[in-house]
C-alpha cells in the first residue's frame, strides 16, 4: 500500500502547474504592441441580456472599431468568444488589428469580443453556475443563431459589415476554440474564417466526434488555422494536443485550407498570442489590399 501527504495531480493538473512556474517560451512581439504612427481604433464596452436563444443569460461584449473605418464600405468582421481574454495581455487583439490594418496587412475588420453568459449549468462533471460550456462545448447552430440573430443586428444598427463570409472570421480558446469551428461549420454562409487556441475538440459535449465528422462530410468552404501545445490539456474528456492533431489530419483529408501548429506551451493563450499576428496574415491573405 502507498501514502501520499497531498491531493494526486492528474497531468493535466500537473501540467497547468508547471505554467504556472512560468516555463512557456513566448512572448508578444512588436505586432502585438503599440507602435509610434499607428492610428488606434476605439474598444466600447456593452452588456447584453439574452431573451430569445439564451433566455435569461446576460453578458458583456466590446466592440473594436478601427480608425479607418468611415462607413461608406462595409467593413469586415471577426468574432471572439472569451473576448476579455482576447483583449488582455496575453493577445491585445485590439493593438494587433490596429497594426496589420495599418499597414495594410488585413482588411479593415471591426472585432466583436464576446463573454460567455452567466446563469448556467457548468462544465460537465466540475460544475460551476454560468452558461458558458453549454454555449461553446455543445455541437450544433445554437450559438451560431444566438450572434447571427441576436447580437449581429445590434452591431449592424450603428455599423456595416460584410455578408461574404469571406470576410468573416471566427476565434476562440480552448472550448471558444471548438465553438468558432462550430459556428463556422453550421452556418458557413455566415463564417469562412476560424481560429482554434488550444481547440477543446475532447468528450465535453460531443466534439470528440468532429474528426469523423469533417472525414463522411463534404468538404465546406472554410479556412481553419488549429493551435495547441505539447503541454496541452490530458484530462478525462481526452489528449487536446491527440484531439487537435486528429482535427488536422481530418482536414488534411478533406484537402480544406488550413493550417495547424503545435507549439510547446500548455493550455493558455501564451504561445496563440505570440503568433496571432502571423495567423492573421495567414487567415487574411487574399484580403490584404480590401479596404
Amino acid at each position: 500500500m502507498s501514502t501520499t501527504s497531498g491531493p494526486v495531480q492528474s497531468r493535466g493538473e500537473k501540467d497547468q502547474a508547471a505554467f504556472n512556474a512560468g516555463d512557456e517560451p513566448y512572448t508578444l512581439g512588436p505586432d502585438s504592441v503599440p507602435q509610434q504612427g499607428v492610428p488606434s481604433g476605439v474598444v466600447t464596452q456593452y452588456h447584453w441580456k439574452s431573451e430569445r436563444i439564451y433566455p435569461g443569460t446576460e453578458r458583456d461584449y466590446w466592440l473594436y472599431v478601427p480608425k479607418q473605418y468611415d462607413g461608406t464600405t462595409p467593413a469586415c468582421l471577426m468574432v471572439f468568444q472569451d473576448g476579455a481574454g482576447y483583449l488582455g495581455p496575453n493577445i491585445q487583439a485590439q493593438v494587433v488589428f490596429d497594426n496589420l490594418i495599418h499597414r495594410r496587412e488585413m482588411p479593415i475588420t471591426i472585432g466583436l469580443f464576446v463573454n460567455p453568459g452567466d446563469k448556467g449549468p457548468g462544465n460537465p462533471l466540475y460544475g460551476g453556475t454560468d452558461n458558458r460550456s453549454l454555449e461553446y462545448d455543445s455541437l450544433g447552430d445554437q450559438y451560431a443563431r444566438f450572434l447571427i440573430e441576436e447580437l449581429l443586428p445590434e452591431v449592424q444598427k450603428d455599423y456595416r459589415v460584410v455578408d461574404d463570409p469571406a470576410g468573416r472570421a471566427i476565434c476562440g480558446m480552448s472550448s471558444g476554440g471548438i465553438c468558432a469551428f462550430t459556428v463556422a461549420w453550421e452556418r458557413p454562409d455566415q463564417f469562412g474564417k476560424v481560429v482554434s487556441h488550444c481547440g477543446s475538440f475532447a468528450d465535453l459535449r460531443g466534439g470528440h466526434n468532429y474528426p469523423t465528422m469533417i472525414r463522411k462530410a463534404e468538404p465546406k468552404p472554410l479556412r481553419v488555422f488549429l493551435q495547441t501545445g505539447k503541454h496541452d490539456l490530458d484530462v478525462i474528456f481526452g489528449s487536446w494536443p491527440i484531439a487537435n492533431q486528429d482535427m488536422a489530419a481530418a482536414l488534411a483529408y478533406r484537402d480544406y485550407d488550413f493550417q495547424f501548429v503545435l507549439g510547446e506551451g500548455y493550455h493558455t493563450l501564451k504561445h496563440g498570442g505570440a503568433i496571432f499576428p502571423e495567423t492573421l496574415r495567414w487567415l487574411w491573405r487574399d484580403h490584404a489590399e480590401m479596404g
